[in-house]
């Protein structure tokens, strides 16, 4: 992840940069040209703060299509010489999948633009992924050859060929290459690779890594410490956790207390998460002393171990540990967000007011904070849910902030609900579709055209249907 530079949420670009509904209807209402400047600017340069996990392609994509919009901007981007240089797939990945979706709406010049970028842009297997989803079968063998021209006739080049096709995201065009008969050399070469990617799985799986059956403790652990001396560094702590509970018994417990207590770093996480999911007595005393080590590793792996347990003594602990201005703190006020009780509302209420003005509205705890302040209907947190709902560049933190607000604000559903109809996160559009008044002109019609969207997820559509089914409930 990493922080983009987000523009004010009052402004058109920061509103499509934060993927909001009003960007969208605001976009509609700007001049022509203003509007697809900020939509080029967001599509070039990605806002999200996780690409990973945080939609903008098919909100881009639509708003492109409803502003009629051309692609010099984005072809300028996909080749310019930055691409031979840039390899990141972030660089051109939001625009690769703005031009899918495009392509799926019918748009044959982004169908065009992909195959181009296919054979020869730097992020190729992006635009291939594109183009297995939405080309037909002649359009993706035409380019078998092209593609298969970027690895040479060498071992080294047969070893990244097999690779690629094993880590393909999407196998149909490899599958079509292999079975190509109008170029017999382009498929024997997908099928040596795709062998060689099959051998490649069952040579590893000959050879595992890890720890063998008969292990003691004190080979988990050392194992585990092992990891750190290699490069690239290997974090072994977690599976090592998963070996120890095959191998510990009662008797090791001393063991394992004093590994977590004084051990060595890889050790002592290891250790850590152990005693924490095991739910040892001797626990969520030996995590607060590591929480505050100075080692990074140890102090990480013991608030990742307390977020993990699942027992009322670490509940209790963290009624105490709420009011701590660390990650512990933090790690408390997310277990009780999530798992506290109605007299807990306090707590979670002021955590959150707390998260908001010392870290602002894009701290990584208020995705728990928010929705506890939903599941516990406190109705009081209304405020603050707005300013976030509203300043937040995250997506997803957006989307959970409007579930909240639909269970403490009654003006959710004439208020923020109409504009996520138009949201770029599609279980915010689904919230909307069920909650959105029809009073509102725009909501029927945005309702309308979301069901007859073939782009849209079943969710939304099935919220979409029962708006207006025989059973529907009355405009609101």
């Amino acid at each position: 992840m990493f922080d983009p530079d987000i523009a004010p949420s009052g402004t058109l670009l920061g509103l499509l940069q934060r993927g909001r509904g009003d960007g969208t209807l605001h976009a509609l209402a700007a001049p022509r040209a203003e509007a697809l400047a900020a939509l080029h600017h967001c599509v070039l340069h990605d806002p999200r703060r996780d690409w990973q996990v945080e939609n903008r392609s098919l909100y881009y994509a639509r708003l492109h299509m409803d502003l009629d919009g051309g692609f010099d901007e984005i072809e300028q981007h996909l080749f310019h010489p930055d691409d031979l240089l840039d390899t990141a797939e972030e660089r051109t990945g939001l625009a690769l999948a703005v031009l899918g979706h495009l392509a799926s709406y019918g748009r044959t010049d982004a169908l065009l633009l992909l195959r181009r970028y296919a054979i020869s842009g730097g992020n190729w297997a992006w635009a291939l992924d594109e183009l297995a989803l939405r080309d037909d079968d002649a359009g993706l063998l035409g380019l078998g050859e092209s593609v298969l021209a970027r690895f040479p006739s060498t071992p080294a080049g047969e070893t990244a060929l097999a690779a690629a096709v094993r880590d393909a995201f999407e196998p149909r065009p490899w599958r079509l290459w292999a079975d190509d008969r109008q170029s017999p050399a382009t498929a024997a070469r997908v099928r040596a690779a795709q062998e060689q990617g099959s051998f490649d799985r069952w040579q590893r799986q000959l050879r595992p890594a890890g720890p063998r059956p008969g292990w003691s403790v004190r080979e988990v652990l050392d194992w585990a410490q092992e990891g750190l001396a290699l490069h690239p560094t290997q974090l072994r702590h977690v599976p090592a956790t998963r070996c120890l509970t095959a191998v510990a018994g009662p008797e090791d417990r001393l063991e394992i207390i004093q590994a977590a207590a004084s051990g060595p770093e890889a050790a002592r996480a290891t250790a850590l998460r152990y005693l924490a999911e095991h739910h040892d007595p001797q626990a969520l005393d030996l995590i607060e002393t590591a929480a505050a080590d100075p080692d990074e590793l140890v102090a990480e792996a013991a608030v990742t171990a307390f977020e993990r347990m699942r027992d009322t003594a670490a509940l209790e602990r963290a009624r105490v540990w709420i009011h701590r201005a660390d990650a512990l703190g933090a790690a408390a006020a997310g277990m009780l967000a999530c798992r506290g009780a109605a007299y807990d509302s306090a707590l979670v209420l002021g955590a959150l007011r707390r998260t908001v003005r010392a870290e602002g509205p894009d701290a990584a705890v208020l995705c728990d904070l928010v929705h506890g302040a939903g599941r516990l209907a406190i109705g009081c947190a209304a405020p603050v849910l707005r300013h976030i709902y509203r300043e937040t560049s995250s997506s997803q933190l957006r989307g959970r902030t409007a579930r909240a607000l639909a269970a403490t604000d009654p003006s959710f559903a004439t208020g923020f609900a109409v504009e996520c109809l138009w949201d770029c996160e599609e279980t915010t559009r689904e919230l909307a579709a069920h909650h959105a008044t029809t009073a509102d002109a725009r909501v029927v019609e945005q309702l309308r055209r979301l069901a007859a969207d073939p782009a849209e997820e079943a969710e939304v559509q099935t919220a979409v249907r029962s708006r207006f089914g025989p059973e529907a409930p009355s405009a609101g």
